[in-house]
């Protein structure tokens, strides 16, 4: 097979239609289905498919007894269509806050730690001056966080780039750590132990982020290497205003970063346990798309939380 030149999108005269029928496929698997929801006839659905594999050389989809399935070639122009018609819309949202006056709209991905910390301030000191500037901040985990930025539908985010990525698409600048502590309730059996144990702890229920996540991995890994069961009663919850109603009514115990217990658990109602052992998972940082020029909007925040990251270096606190 012939390799493509780089304007090989021009040469094969690929137009909107082609993205939006290799999404339509990819959701239908059938090509009368897939037709009709673009609504256009069969034939038509067939020759614009067909067109552009006579250009390609390949085939895009198989034929299979559960219908139309993309292979591989078809994988990368589903995935890449999927980014560039996110792409057109936000474009189109983008131009609607401009002309409606307003200073256009940022979609920001942040793990925890940062979302009630650094980027809480960097969006309060950009609003100083950009009062208008529409913010929508998704607070999840990282492996949820990255799909959505190559998807287009982050601008930018806050996070990891989780083992299995691709590292190539992305500018990473990395930030800090998230430190991990151990909350409970005020009044918990624990709360004045001296020494606190592992094994102690682990005889308490936990409210944890689920398997796979990274605090989860961090937690798990901590009794794995104490050779110390793992506590037998566990609720799996990636949100942390559940787990502190689980410990506020009970003898739970949760695993949250230190900026967040900071901020919410009130002293008198939560205590941190004294853990001796510092613990700590992998740095965090700024994540954007490496082909993919920022919003004015965006690139005013992202600014922002460099100076911001600057600031807190020089004075020691990360």
């Amino acid at each position: 097979m012939r390799t493509l030149d780089d304007d090989w999108f021009l040469q094969a005269r690929l137009k909107l239609r082609h993205f939006q029928l290799f999404l339509a496929l990819d959701e239908q698997r059938n090509l009368h289905r897939a037709a009709a929801q673009l609504g256009i006839s069969q034939p038509a659905a067939s020759k614009l498919l067909g067109d552009i594999e006579a250009q390609l050389g390949v085939k895009l989809f198989d034929r299979h007894s559960r219908g139309l399935v993309p292979n591989w070639y078809g994988e990368v122009l589903v995935r890449h269509a999927q980014a560039m018609l996110s792409d057109l819309r936000n474009t189109g949202k983008e131009l609607n806050a401009l002309l409606e006056g307003n200073a256009g709209k940022v979609a920001i991905g942040t793990v925890m730690a940062p979302a009630v910390t650094l980027l809480a301030s960097a969006i309060e000191r950009v609003h100083r001056t950009h009062p208008r500037l529409k913010v929508s901040v998704e607070v999840d985990v990282s492996k949820r966080l990255v799909p959505r930025l190559l998807e287009g539908e982050l601008d930018f985010a806050i996070t990891r780039i989780p083992a299995g990525f691709p590292t190539d698409p992305f500018v990473f600048e990395e930030i800090g750590e998230e430190e991990i502590c151990f909350v409970c309730r005020e009044g918990h059996p624990l709360s004045g132990a001296e020494p606190l144990t592992l094994e102690a702890m682990a005889a308490y229920p936990w409210a944890l982020q689920p398997q796979g996540a990274l605090m989860r991995q961090r937690v798990d890994a901590l009794f794995l290497y104490h050779a110390i069961a793992p506590p037998a009663q566990v609720v799996d919850t990636t949100d942390i205003l559940v787990a502190l109603a689980l410990i506020d009514r009970s003898d739970t115990i949760t695993a949250t970063t230190r900026q967040v217990a900071d901020l919410l658990c009130a002293p008198t109602r939560f205590r941190v346990l004294p853990f001796h052992q510092r613990l700590s998972v992998q740095p965090f940082g700024l994540v954007s798309l490496r082909r993919r020029r920022l919003s004015p909007g965006a690139a005013t925040l992202t600014s922002m939380i460099r100076e911001l990251v600057a600031h807190q270096r020089q004075q020691g606190l990360i």
